[in-house]
Parts: structure tokens; C-alpha cells; sequence
């Protein structure tokens, strides 16, 4: 096989220096065809180059990923608007996505996969022979691509699927543990883009003390592991971990490494995908900064290109076949703890008309996908016997005081939990009285809301709220539920969140109930491209959603924090969920493992996890929170059977008796502020 893979590649090289040759005399599409040649040969040269050394990766990294950033995007093959403009709609939109498709070759080379190389090589080699041979038919370029995936989807499913099971493939998980971590340069190994947010965040975790990062690292360990003790999961056939985190972070994640061992489980680490053929919506995988977010904007949906009902049910059969193959694997798995990152300036996206979009067939597909491709992955990884966690911490990005605001994260991160438990139980007890909990907002902010909640059967013993400390979801401080559809009706408005890198401005939902009927932003300048945008990147191409969860933040220490340092809208949601009410569109937190019990401290049984939709077996694959800040909420009121009303916030201020010390943290800023 290695020899036949070694054929094709010497092959390729021969007819990539003839695609230069030919080139040189010149033709309509003659300086497209050479760079994407000179591009190929350069990888093969990165490829065939043995062994690599730190300063020759570095010197190809700098090089590959100069050509996409944004000075040099206005003139870039990979920018659909300047391929249409250059070459016309039928065949720029084709070029742009061949372009990227190409550039996903770096990663190959520098782990040296040689068939994904191969026939990346060969994708390119056949499009150009269609040129040549005069057939420059649209419809045969299609063609060709879509034969390709489908000839090859089989491979590369299964690799994928692999590397996210088979702790045995070690090419990321060796650079964490034998690297020289005091070099920066060892970042380069990778393949994928380092800037300054990499380096610098290495070297701040570098000069910390040993004890400092060993602390980092049992939060995010601890947690993972809490999250089989809390939901009652046999955690003992379990012996592989996956470690999701931003480059930079190996300090961390090689201590991380070492505890995971000592409960008996292995890392699996593998980077987000990259080609279009496995690339998702949410990165997935370890990741570093992005050379160019408007390039991976205009190429979200390039698979628009061949994507069809007959392509997705050969990616659902190869997706099984996959899982299949690596069921003893999928057993064995714990889950994945994810480690994240923010402080990125939010991109607020160019919506392009030269970019490949889904057609409204294509986004049903796509929604069908997800909705068949995840059945299948909780069929061999099931949710009711897997953990996970999520931690975030910032990057130099941020601002000038990064270490400070890091320092702060930390403390954030490690709050008292026997504290929240006491002062969210004041608040569960509150609410587990109600029929509907009426929130509304303050100022500009017009929400106005009615959350239904779920009766009760047996108060003594039942609770509709979570008491969440914390375990799998760091940091500490919120209580939630997944709401009553039936009746839950109003107008959710938020002036500025950061939903998946994505800067929303004034979001507006109305819900009724529990589903979205209608929706805004404004983001762009027209009614139709704001409503798309929503479509698109929250309601992933679906007509509606429904209300997944609701949430009452606690974490004043979080928010006061971000107040102090103007980081507000540069907080994930991971913390900004703690921050404030927040209602989750999607699926309900308990998705797929309804049927696991789960207790709160005080030991009722938390009984609201079933929804309208997942009683009937309706999941939705996604869910993403929206949080409203404290400074934009007016109240939140729990409305009792025969109309009495308790006050859980006024103001902005938690007013319930227990919770008192939650406003310490927002009296101080609110002093502060006055100063």
C-alpha cells in the first residue's frame, strides 16, 4: 500500500511541474492553474523534506498562512468574490472552493498523511485534465468533485472517526509530552497557524509556578471526573479521555495528561477538521487562532458544491460502517473535556453573493444529517454513560492586562461551591413553587417573557432545577430547567451577545410556545440578510427551535469581573451563562440520557428533562445559550399557582432572602463606577 501511495505521489509531482510547463504559455485560466501547482509542489517538498526541523516548520508555517490573511485576501484565489470577478460565477465560485479545499494540504504534509495528499493531488490533477482536454463544462467539474468525495468519504470518515477514539494514533499527544516546551518553536509542529495569541499565552503559562498550573489542571480534571460521580455513571469500563484545547495551552494540558492517568484514562487529541468534508459548524478538536475569519466565513458551506440526498445517505452508511469498525473503541470512551479560549475582538462577518450557499433543499438535507448522524454516534457513545467538562480562559487577545484577567479567570474558576449550593437552593426552593417565571428586561431591552415550568408531583422529592456546582460545567453559578413548551410565550432581546465567534447585534426572539415564531438582528443593513444570518449560524438552517432550557446565572464575582476589565462582550458563554438569565435554543441539557436519574445536593430528584419535543423523540443536535446581562434585566418573577408573584431579581439585584451575597460583588462595581 505504502509503495503504491509513494507511485501516485512521484506521479502527481511529474504532472504538477507539466501543469507549470503548460501553464507558462498562458491562457484564460493559466495563473490560477500555476499558483494551485506551485501550491501542491510546495507541500510535496514539505512532505518529502525528512526530518523536519523546528526552524524549517516555523518558516513553512509563516509562508502558507501569509497568503490568507486579511491584507492579502482582496487578491486571494480563496476569496469567491474575487475568483467571480476574476473568472465569472459559473467557474470562480468552483476555483475559490478548490483553492481551500487545496489548502487543507499543509496539515497533511506536516503530519505526513500521504493519502490525503495523494488525493488532494489527484482532485486537482483530474479538474485541470478536464481544462485541457477543452471539456470546461461546469456540470463536469461537478462532477469530478463529487465522484471524488464520494470515492474517497469512505477513508476519510473512517479516519476521522478513528482519531477520535483510537488513542493509539499519538501525533498531538506526543508533541504535548516530549516537546521542549520552553521553545515556542515546538508550536510549529502542528500545522496549524500560530500567532502571537499561541506564543504568548505559552510563555505566560510557562513563567507560572509548577504549583499554579498543577491547580489549572485538577479543576479541569476534577471536573470531568465529577460528572460520572454526579449522574451516577459507572466510570469504570471507561479508559479514554478526549482533550479539546487552543495551542498555547501545553503547560496545562500535559499536566492535565498526567491526572487523567492517575482515574485511569488515556488521551485521545486530534484537531478540527479541516476539509470540508469533515469540517462542522463548531470546531472540534484542538485549534489555534484563525489566520482569517472572513475566509472561513466565505467557506462554511462550500460543500454546496455536491452535496445531496444521494451524498448523505453514502456519508450516513460510511459514518456507521465507521463506528462499526471502532465499536470496541466508542466503548471504552469517557467523553471529551474541553478547554476554552476567548478574548478574540468579535468578528462581525461580510456577507458575500459570490459565496456557495445551502439551497433550501440542501439545509433540509443538512439538518437530516445531523439529526440521523448523531443517533448514530449516541448509538456506540451513549450520553447516559459519558462525561464531559468545559473550562475557558482567556488569550492575549484580550488586552493589555491579559495576565491580570487571567489571574481573575482562575479565582473565577475555583469559587466556593458549598457557598453557591447553600444560596442556589433559596433560589430552587423559590422556583420550584411556580407555574411560569416572568422575566423582563431593562431600558432598551425589550424582553418580556412568561417561562412555563413543570408540575410537580411530588414536591418533597422532585425539583424542577438543577443545582449546577461547577462538575461538568465550569464555573459555578447558575440553576436550571428545561421549561414547559405550552406556555411559554414572549419577546427574548439582547443588545450584543458573542454566540459560536459570531457577533450578534440586537438579537430579537419571539417565542411561542416554547418555539420560535419569528426573529431579528442587526446585524447587516437589509431584513433578509439579518434574518438569513440567524438562520444560518443559530438556528443551523431549521424554521424554528424550541426553548431548551432556562437558566438563572449567579456568578456576580464572574460579572463584576468583567465589568472591572470592559470584557463583557469578549466573555464566552460558557461564563456569561453565569451571568445573568439565560434560555438555550435546541435540545434540553439532558438530551438523550433523560432517562439517567440525577440529584441535587439536597437529595430531590430533578424531574424536568423531557420537553414537548424530546417526549417524542425530536432532538435537534444543537444548543445554544442567550444570555441577558444583569446591567440590561429589569426582573424575574416567579408566578405561583393563583397569581401570587415572589421576586428572585429587582433591579438588577437578587432580592430573594438567602441570596444576599450574591450582590456584593455588584455593589462593589456599582461603587466603583460612581468613583
Amino acid at each position: 500500500m505504502n509503495q503504491m501511495l509513494m507511485e501516485r505521489h512521484e506521479l502527481n509531482t511529474a504532472g504538477l511541474n507539466a501543469v507549470l510547463c503548460e501553464a507558462a504559455q498562458g491562457g484564460k485560466y493559466a495563473a490560477y492553474f500555476k499558483e494551485i501547482a506551485e501550491m501542491l509542489l510546495y507541500l510535496n517538498e514539505v512532505y518529502d523534506t525528512t526530518p523536519k526541523t523546528l526552524e524549517q516548520l516555523k518558516q513553512w508555517n509563516q509562508e502558507w498562512y501569509q497568503k490568507i490573511q486579511p491584507e492579502m485576501y482582496a487578491a486571494c484565489y480563496g476569496n469567491p468574490q474575487y475568483c467571480v470577478q476574476k473568472f465569472g460565477k459559473d467557474y470562480g465560485k468552483i476555483f475559490s472552493f478548490l483553492y481551500a479545499e487545496m489548502r487543507c494540504g499543509f496539515i497533511y504534509a506536516v503530519e505526513e498523511r500521504l493519502f490525503d495528499l495523494v488525493i488532494q493531488n489527484e482532485l486537482f490533477l483530474e479538474i485541470y485534465q478536464v481544462f485541457r482536454d477543452g471539456e470546461d463544462s461546469r456540470e463536469k467539474i461537478r462532477q469530478v468533485i463529487f465522484e471524488h468525495m464520494r470515492d474517497y468519504s469512505s477513508d476519510i470518515f473512517e479516519y476521522r472517526i478513528r482519531e477520535q477514539l483510537d488513542c493509539s494514533l499519538q501525533f498531538a499527544t506526543d508533541i504535548v509530552m516530549k516537546s521542549d516546551l520552553s521553545n515556542s518553536d515546538f508550536l510549529y509542529q502542528y500545522g496549524e497557524y500560530i500567532s502571537e495569541n499561541e506564543i504568548r499565552t505559552l510563555e505566560y503559562l510557562n513563567s507560572l509556578p509548577k504549583e499554579k498550573i498543577q491547580e489549572i489542571a485538577k479543576t479541569y480534571v476534577d471536573g470531568f471526573h465529577e460528572g460520572f460521580i454526579v449522574n451516577n455513571i459507572d466510570m469504570s469500563p471507561k479508559r479514554t479521555v478526549n482533550i479539546r484545547y487552543t495551542l498555547g495551552f501545553e503547560p496545562v494540558i500535559r499536566e492535565a495528561v498526567k491526572q487523567f492517568a492517575e482515574i485511569g484514562l488515556a488521551p485521545i487529541i486530534y484537531r478540527s477538521g479541516h476539509s470540508n468534508l469533515i469540517k462542522t459548524s463548531v470546531k472540534t478538536g484542538y485549534v489555534s487562532s484563525s489566520p482569517n475569519p472572513q475566509y472561513e466565513y466565505d467557506h462554511r458551506y462550500d460543500q454546496a458544491l455536491y452535496f445531496d440526498h444521494r451524498f448523505m445517505q453514502h456519508k450516513l452508511e460510511c459514518y456507521r460502517n465507521s463506528y462499526e469498525h471502532w465499536k470496541e473503541e466508542a466503548y471504552i470512551f469517557a467523553g471529551p473535556a474541553c478547554m476554552e479560549t476567548f478574548g478574540e475582538v468579535p468578528f462581525l462577518p461580510k456577507n458575500k453573493e459570490e459565496n456557495l450557499k445551502l439551497s433550501k433543499k440542501q439545509q433540509e438535507l443538512s439538518v437530516e444529517f445531523q439529526m440521523k448522524a448523531s443517533e448514530i454516534m449516541n448509538e456506540y457513545i451513549r450520553p447516559d454513560q459519558r462525561s464531559f467538562t468545559i473550562i475557558a480562559y482567556p488569550i492575549p487577545e484580550i488586552g493589555d492586562n491579559f495576565e491580570e484577567i487571567f489571574e481573575e479567570v482562575i479565582k473565577v474558576n475555583t469559587l466556593d461551591k458549598v457557598l453557591y449550593r447553600e444560596i442556589q437552593q433559596h433560589l430552587i426552593d423559590a422556583l420550584d413553587r411556580g407555574v411560569e417565571v416572568h422575566i423582563k428586561g431593562a431600558g432598551k431591552n425589550q424582553t418580556d417573557l412568561y417561562v412555563a415550568m413543570h408540575d410537580l408531583q411530588n414536591p418533597e422529592k422532585e425539583t424542577n432545577f438543577e443545582n449546577c456546582l461547577a462538575d461538568v460545567n465550569i464555573p459555578v453559578g447558575e440553576v436550571f430547567t428545561s421549561p414547559k413548551l405550552t406556555g411559554t410565550n414572549g419577546i427574548l432581546h439582547v443588545g450584543e451577545v458573542y454566540l459560536r465567534d459570531l457577533k450578534f447585534i440586537d438579537l430579537k426572539l419571539e417565542f411561542k410556545d416554547g418555539k420560535i415564531v419569528s426573529y431579528s438582528c442587526k446585524n447587516f443593513d437589509t431584513e433578509d440578510e439579518n434574518r438569513t444570518f440567524i438562520k444560518e449560524n443559530l438556528l443551523y438552517n431549521r424554521e424554528t427551535l424550541p426553548m431548551g432550557e432556562f437558566a438563572i446565572g449567579t456568578n456576580t464575582t464572574a460579572y463584576a469581573m468583567a465589568q472591572k476589565f470592559n470584557i463583557l462582550y469578549k466573555l464566552p458563554i460558557l461564563i456569561v451563562e453565569k451571568m445573568g438569565p439565560h434560555f438555550a435554543v435546541g435540545d434540553t441539557c439532558y438530551s438523550h440520557s433523560e432517562e439517567t436519574k440525577v440529584y441535587n445536593p439536597d437529595g430531590k430528584e430533578i424531574v424536568a428533562k423531557y420537553n414537548e419535543c424530546s417526549l417524542e423523540g425530536e432532538y435537534f443536535q444543537c444548543h445554544t445559550d442567550i444570555t441577558i446581562p444583569y446591567e440590561e434585566l429589569d426582573s424575574i418573577t416567579v408566578i405561583e399557582l393563583g397569581g401570587k408573584e415572589v421576586s428572585l431579581i429587582e433591579k438588577g439585584y437578587f432580592v430573594l432572602p438567602g441570596c444576599e451575597r450574591l450582590n456584593e460583588p455588584l455593589t462593589e462595581i456599582s461603587q466603583v463606577s460612581k468613583m
